[in-house]
């Protein structure tokens, strides 16, 4: 099938499989291999992307149901001169990551959390990111992040 879509502000065309899925396009097709392919279930939130503003597990969802859709993957929310989307910056600042594998998808959450629950609690910052699981951090240092990004995004 043709698939026709932007992808990080790139116009996309593509023939795929129907039974193609989203993370294995992103990855395999166009090459953009930081969104992970974790759990292939959407328990683990690896693979989440964002798709007409908001976020998405990869792993379920075909591709092909993404036409004309503007999906954003971790490749695409650092600036062009390559200066890192406050979010990325605060998770870095507070170390919101250990083994990495979860980050891009716990990124891409929070970017979505922050776009639609800017003044988010520690509890309501715990409760909607409980679609992604990391194994290594103990979540401490991801919430810290989480709050840092609060206070650097414009109101």
């Amino acid at each position: 099938m043709k698939l026709e879509l932007k992808v990080n502000g790139r116009a996309v065309t593509a023939d795929v499989a129907p039974n193609t899925l989203l993370v294995q396009f992103l990855r395999e097709h166009l090459r953009l291999t930081g969104t992970h392919q974790g759990c292939d279930t959407a328990q683990c939130g690896a693979c989440t992307v964002i798709a007409d503003g908001r976020s998405i597990k990869a792993c379920n969802t075909l591709a092909v149901q993404m036409q004309g859709a503007e999906v954003t993957t971790i490749e695409g929310v650092a600036q062009e001169d390559g200066t890192l989307h406050p979010v990325q910056a605060a998770f870095k600042e507070c170390h919101g990551l250990q083994c990495g594998f979860c980050t891009p998808g716990m990124v891409m959450s929070t970017i979505d959390l922050l776009a639609h629950h800017p003044q988010a609690s520690e509890a309501e910052i715990r409760a909607l990111l409980e679609g992604n699981i990391c194994r290594c951090t103990g979540y401490q240092n991801i919430v810290a992040a989480v709050q840092t990004a609060q206070q650097s995004l414009p109101a």
